[in-house]
């Protein structure tokens, strides 16, 4: 029997990378609840963030507006690199009040909604009941905010909220039961500073493979912290009655940090267009509907949750200017998207020395632009990989294949006029000696 409303748990983990599932292949990593979402529904193994890095993807799943649309396209709040090649754009600094958010669409449905975790959508984490741009007034009713611990947190206390993120999604399930809800459940999973219980850490410390660079001792206990509540909520909801009626999503707002833990088979990691910063996870459990174990190849991006929930709810006012596309004929099983390109728009310095680039993904092929090259007209701007043959990015073709490069890169620039994003400029102030400073003070 299909319920007149369906409950929905969106789990959005932080910073995780696509390879840190056990349904993705990993032998290290132990994500059982994880990965019953996906063998009791759908897994998508070409899934992407709108941006490599937190805040805009965020602000992408609360729209369905691209980040480039936003102009929200970096973390709040972003650095400023005064010195660097190019002018970085003066971005919003949150998510704007005007926009129709996903918990306001849940709303005006008849959902009472729940915050539990991360937020980052506010221009600082000085969460305030009611405060503008804070969850409360974005359409949340029940909420709990968190923040990443400071790097002197003591790892057994909670340090990233884990237990406590999942504690107050249980209380919220079990106090809403009899009525239709909507759960942001957002952790703080494996951002860093990554720490956790000493005993869990020595446990994947001893694991084979923890010398490994994709295999992190501490992230494994981080994760397996997090899992667990995962399935405390996929438990919860079979002792109420829940699960026939519940649709849970389970995603990443970005590819992992290469830094901690390697990306392979991709290149690269969180803050980057290569593949390891944009490609992530993504597996949707919608019982009746979904068939159990189902995989899908087609592109997604973090733009399409808020379309494919208002699909589901048969809402059609819409604004106008949604990027996403709804994933409705594929989970139910009747359709293809109908698409084959994804863009992306990076136009920031970050501290890690990654610099500004945007992408297109075209059926197997990418290109990437190096806007520092494209806008200085100095230097190789381009780079062409073919992702089917080629998904670590190891063998740039645009020196073969310049023809491709010049359609490609005509359509990532369209695109960006017609989302009105931000570009970036040369920069009068720039200065080789001093372009890697992150902000004024860095001359004192």
């Amino acid at each position: 029997m299909t319920p007149e409303k369906w409950n929905i748990v969106f789990i959005l983990a932080d910073d995780l990378g696509w390879n840190q599932v056990g349904y993705h292949g990993t032998g290290y990593y132990e994500t059982p609840n994880i990965d019953r979402i996906s063998a009791e529904g759908i897994s998508f193994s070409n899934a992407y963030s709108a941006n490599p890095v937190c805040s805009p993807t965020r602000g992408s799943i609360m729209t369905g507006k691209n980040s480039a649309r936003l102009h929200l396209t970096n973390y709040i709040p972003g650095s400023p690199y005064p010195h660097a090649m190019l002018t970085t754009p003066t971005m919003a600094e949150c998510l704007p009040m005007e926009e129709f958010t996903l918990a306001e669409l849940m709303k005006a449905n008849g959902y009472v909604t729940g915050h539990f975790g991360k937020w980052h959508l506010s221009p600082d984490k000085n969460y305030v009941p009611g405060r503008p741009f804070d969850p409360a007034s974005q359409g949340f009713d029940d909420i709990f905010t968190s923040v990443k611990p400071e790097p002197d947190a003591d790892p057994a206390a909670d340090a990233h909220h884990a237990v406590e993120i999942t504690e107050r999604t249980l209380k919220f399930i079990e106090e809403n039961k009899d009525k239709p809800f909507f759960a942001w459940v957002s952790h703080h999973v494996v951002h860093r500073p990554i720490m956790e219980e000493e005993s869990l850490i020595a446990k994947y410390a001893a694991k084979p493979g923890s010398e490994d660079p994709v295999n992190n001792p501490i992230m494994g206990a981080m994760i397996e912290t997090m899992d667990k509540g995962i399935g405390q909520i996929i438990d919860m909801l079979e002792e109420l009655e829940l699960t026939e009626r519940t649709i849970v999503i389970f995603y990443s707002d970005n590819g992992g940090y290469e830094q901690l833990q390697d990306q392979a088979p991709f290149r690269g990691g969180k803050a980057m267009v290569f593949e390891g910063g944009i490609k992530v996870p993504l597996a949707i459990k919608w019982p009746g509907v979904v068939a159990a174990g189902a995989k899908n190849d087609e592109l997604v991006i973090s733009d399409d949750f808020f379309p494919t929930l208002a699909d589901i709810l048969d809402f059609e006012k819409l604004p106008e200017d949604i990027d996403g596309i709804s994933l409705l004929p594929v989970l139910e099983g009747n359709g293809n998207l109908e698409r084959n390109t994804l863009y992306f728009h990076y136009p920031h310095y970050h501290h890690q020395g990654f610099k500004p680039a945007g992408a297109i993904h075209e059926g197997d092929y990418k290109l990437i632009e190096w806007f520092e090259q494209s806008i200085s007209g100095e230097g190789k701007a381009y780079d062409l990989y073919n992702l089917a043959m080629d998904p670590g990015e190891k063998n740039d073709l645009s020196e073969l294949m310049p023809e491709k490069v010049i359609e490609m890169a005509d359509r990532l620039q369209q695109w960006r006029k017609d989302v009105g994003a931000q570009e970036m400029d040369l920069n009068e102030a720039y200065l080789p000696e001093k372009a890697d400073w992150r902000n004024m003070d860095s001359m004192d």
